[in-house]
């Protein structure tokens, strides 16, 4: 995140999907719009066919100097640094300027001189010419934290008469943790805090987890912010995670030169002269797109590039038409385009003219874990998708035309797991008193004449970053595996528990 005058801009991760690098403002710190993506064309990001899912774009960092903006981040795919720079941070940015440099999770600082640093994991530092990428000095070893795995997410602040060091290590796990050092030059030797990881939720019971990739912001009236990933588990034990890590703000308060946070919660007040979240009339987290504009909007998403003859918005006005590139989600290279669920709890639907094609609306992972509402010939079907097995869980005929489907994701009334009667243990509700297991309930519905029709119910376990592993979190994406279809709308709304 940076800041510029009284506007803040912040970035996020994007692995394997296209349009990458989600840019987000904010007048306030709470209340965010997305204003783009900062690599949205395919000259930008190479994401080719076999790129696994939670490979792509790791750890982007955003900084303002001299009246532009310089983006930096890690293509893991092709193994390379890329730098692009906006006057306007909505874009356009330029072409890429590669970097090569090894590691990760790349930063970029200017010193009293107006030399550019590059940071990365492990950590070290790179003097460089930001304009062609070329290394002028380095690599410069810093300080790579308390001895936690993985010292990554560095950052370089100058503050007074210090150069502050910012590091995440632990993994990006429930060990993750945030750590400090600083230093009076900024080749270092760097001197730890005195509380080392300053931050970190690890061995606690606490709602939010996995708490690092820290990024520090000074606002407007000389408070101090920092921005963090963290993660929200459901269920028993194991907890599972679904949307994977979420972004967090934590107040910051310095003592004797050192910055102090308290634990991060998952409502927390709100800085000062900042409205509620939600103080507008209509929820801004409720999302429904009737696709009436001449381009997408920006929260959609693709899997590794968005060909142009893969969907229209013309082709019949009013209707998102998407043209089958692909013969399954099960594979890379189907056409889906799709956006993020953030709420634990909460409904997806669309309503879908599949003609002679096949299409639907899938919650997904990865193309290993998936649950499916698709329609084709007059039939509905919920499909599920979880490792090597691929199921029909329910189904129902239709007239031909235009027809609803909906998922919904719900964390309480969870379904039981199967069970015999030796399994006596106590919890009211389920049969023989087990504890449901599931970290939510995902169901599956049909809009018929007579009212919706749930199709099935699935274990929301399965699509969890504990069992598919990786990075990411569910997207909801609309998509076709045969011929072509048209969507009318979608629409996205958190329930009131989320």
């Amino acid at each position: 995140m940076c800041r510029v005058g009284e506007d803040y801009y912040l970035v996020c991760s994007s692995f394997e999907y296209f349009p990458g690098v989600p840019i987000f403002h904010s007048r306030d710190l709470v209340n965010w719009r997305q204003i783009g993506n900062v690599l949205d064309r395919p000259s930008q990001l190479e994401l080719p066919p076999d790129t696994h899912a939670s490979a792509g774009i790791y750890a982007p960092t955003i900084r303002h100097h001299d009246g532009r903006f310089y983006l930096v981040t890690t293509n893991v795919t092709t193994g390379r640094h890329l730098l692009v720079t906006a006057t306007d941070p909505a874009g356009p940015w330029s072409e890429p300027v590669h970097l090569d440099v090894p590691h990760i999770d790349p930063s970029l600082t200017w010193d009293d001189n107006g030399d550019c640093w590059l940071t990365v994991s492990g950590v070290e530092s790179y003097r460089i010419d930001p304009e062609t990428g070329t290394v002028l000095e380095g690599p410069v070893p810093m300080w790579s934290g308390t001895g936690g795995q993985y010292p990554e997410a560095p950052h370089l602040y100058r503050i007074g008469d210090w150069w502050y060091l910012l590091v995440s290590e632990g993994g990006t796990h429930t060990g993750h943790a945030v750590s400090i050092a600083r230093s009076r030059s900024i080749r270092g030797p760097f001197e730890p805090g005195p509380v080392n990881p300053f931050l970190t939720h690890r061995s606690t019971d606490r709602l939010v987890q996995a708490t690092g990739h820290a990024d520090l912001v000074q606002a407007t009236d000389g408070s101090w912010w920092m921005v963090l990933l963290g993660i929200r588990a459901k269920g028993q034990w194991p907890p599972y995670h679904v949307l994977g890590r979420e972004t967090f703000l934590v107040p910051v308060r310095w003592v004797d030169g050192w910055p102090v946070v308290d634990p991060v919660e998952e409502t927390m007040t709100a800085p000062a002269g900042s409205p509620p979240a939600l103080a507008a009339v209509r929820d801004p987290s409720a999302y429904r797109d009737d696709f009436d504009a001449d381009a997408l909007a920006p929260e959609w998403i693709s899997l590794r590039e968005r060909p142009k003859d893969s969907w229209s918005l013309t082709e019949r006005p009013g209707w998102l038409t998407l043209h089958a590139a692909g013969t399954t989600l099960d594979r890379s290279g189907a056409t889906l385009v799709a956006r993020r669920q953030q709420h634990h709890d909460c409904r997806a639907g669309v309503h879908v003219d599949p003609g002679t094609g096949r299409a639907g609306l899938t919650l997904r992972i990865d193309e290993a874990h998936h649950y499916d509402i698709e329609v084709a010939d007059g039939l509905v079907q919920v499909i599920g998708r979880v490792g090597p097995f691929r199921q029909v869980f329910g189904e129902l005929s239709v007239p031909a035309g235009p027809v609803t489907l909906t998922i919904a994701t719900r964390t309480d009334d969870l379904l039981p797991p199967t069970v015999t009667a030796a399994d006596q243990v106590t919890a009211p509700g389920a049969p023989f008193g087990v504890r449901p297991a599931a970290c939510d309930t995902v169901s599956f519905e049909v809009l018929t004449d007579g009212g919706p029709v749930v199709l099935a119910e699935l274990d929301g376990r399965y699509l969890s970053t504990e069992v598919a592993a990786g990075f990411t979190g569910r997207v909801f994406g609309l998509y076709v595996t045969e011929g072509s279809a048209a969507f009318d709308w979608f629409d996205y709304r958190p329930s009131a528990r989320s």
